[in-house]
This record gives C-alpha cells, sequence and structure tokens, in this order.
C-alpha cells in the first residue's frame, strides 16, 4: 500500500544498492518494492565510485516500473564524499575535490558535498569526520566549518541525510544558509528500511535523466523528512 499522497516529485538522492555498493544489502527488487509503498517517485542510485551501466537500468524498464531511476555515484574524495550527477562513469583522478570540479565542470555534472558534518560532534581519538580529519583542525563556530574549501566546489549540500544524527543535520541546514548553498536530502540507504527517510522534492514534472539534472541546475528544489511515514515535511 502507498501511504503518502503524492504532491511532488520526491527523489531520493542517495541510495545504495547491492549491485554497485559492498556495504549494501538492499537489492532492486526490494528498492522498487519499498519505493511504490512509501510514494517515492524518483532514485538515484550512488554508488561507491561507481555508477550503474545504462544497459542495467533494463531492469526497472522491463518491470514496467514507473520509478524515475538516475545514474549516479558517490565519490570518495580528499575532501569528503560527494554525490555527482550527471558523470558517465569515474573519472581517474576525480578522488582530488579540485579535479573533480574540474571534470565536472567540463562534463556538466553537478555536485553535492554529501553528509559534511558527520561525526562532528562524536569525536574519539581523532574526529571522525571527513572534512576536519583530526582535533586541531575540528571549527569552533559555523562560520569556521562553511570556510572549509569543499563548500566552494560543490552546487549544493546534503543536509538531510538519513544516516545523520538531527544535530548533524541541523549543523548542515545552517551552513547552506549561511553559504547560500542550494539544500538536498537523501537517506543513504543501504536496506529497505532507510530508503526515502530524507528525499528531495521536485515541484516540476521529471521524465527523464536529463530533466532531472536541468532541475537540479535550476535550484528549483527543497529537501524533506516525512516521507516514509506519509508525512512529507520541508526542511525546518
Amino acid at each position: 500500500m502507498v501511504i503518502s499522497t503524492i504532491s511532488a516529485m520526491y527523489i531520493d538522492l542517495h541510495v545504495h544498492t547491492v549491485r554497485g555498493s559492498g556495504d549494501s544489502s538492499l537489492s532492486p527488487q526490494e528498492l522498487l518494492d519499498e519505493a511504490t509503498r512509501i510514494g517515492l517517485t524518483g532514485v538515484c542510485l550512488t554508488e561507491h565510485n561507481k555508477t550503474w551501466e545504462h544497459s542495467d537500468l533494463s531492469w526497472f524498464s522491463e518491470r514496467n516500473s514507473s520509478l524515475l531511476i538516475v545514474r549516479a555515484m558517490e565519490v570518495e574524495t580528499d575532501m569528503g564524499h560527494v554525490t555527482v550527477f550527471g558523470l558517465d562513469g569515474y573519472v581517474p583522478g576525480i578522488w582530488r575535490a579540485y579535479e573533480l570540479r574540474k571534470v565536472a565542470d567540463k562534463q556538466g555534472a553537478f555536485l553535492v558535498s554529501a553528509h559534511p558534518f558527520r561525526g562532528l560532534f562524536t569525536p574519539q581519538v581523532k574526529t571522525n569526520n571527513l572534512l576536519f580529519r583530526d582535533w586541531s583542525s575540528l571549527p569552533k563556530t559555523l562560520q569556521e566549518a562553511a570556510e572549509h574549501p569543499i563548500f566552494s566546489l560543490v552546487d549544493a549540500i546534503e543536509v538531510l541525510n538519513g544516516g545523520n544524527t538531527d544535530r548533524e543535520n541541523a549543523f548542515a541546514i545552517a551552513a547552506s544558509r549561511y553559504l547560500g548553498k542550494p539544500a538536498v536530502g537523501g537517506s543513504d540507504a543501504h536496506s529497505h528500511n532507510g530508503l526515502g527517510a530524507c528525499v528531495t522534492a521536485f515541484p516540476d514534472l521529471i521524465n527523464s535523466e536529463k530533466e532531472f539534472l536541468e532541475l537540479l541546475r535550476s535550484g528549483n528544489f527543497y529537501p524533506v523528512q516525512g516521507l516514509r511515514q506519509g508525512n512529507p515535511q520541508p526542511m525546518s
């Protein structure tokens, strides 16, 4: 049973499956079933450092699925994780964030800083955060955190991530507002239980990956929570 009423295109911008991410247990069938159940209208397949092959997407079309599927990837860079939309595959050297930006500009890709503040508030022997990797570099203020160079290289910030704490997400929301950067949501799902926990709403109808990229560039979207519970709400 679909448990939400569709009033926008709800797209999960951050999903991992067994076909491309070794740490995921989410099968394509589970993805399709759960997306249908919760009223998700699109999914971005953001496997680790790789994209799905175009031919593999036929699995969804063969099942007459109306779910919009977007090929993307999550790239592990020297400035944290970046979800990349619009590249056909991994390009050598894009583990360097500055090189990733150059390649994105050349190919028209869209870059999002993924879960930028995960682990920032729970440091162990050394911080678990991927932007600030040691105690001496931990930011003392929002302004200091927002000065990290990754935010000048990406097009948007993932402010709602299903694997983050509320505090980490709230800090990302504050950073995006301080910087004036577009904000997106993604579940970072590695199983069916997490799919759609955080999504991005697009008011306009999207029929293809090309249209999706055009709307990303337009900035006409907003992050949302609550879709799984049948009560999608914009970030506050």
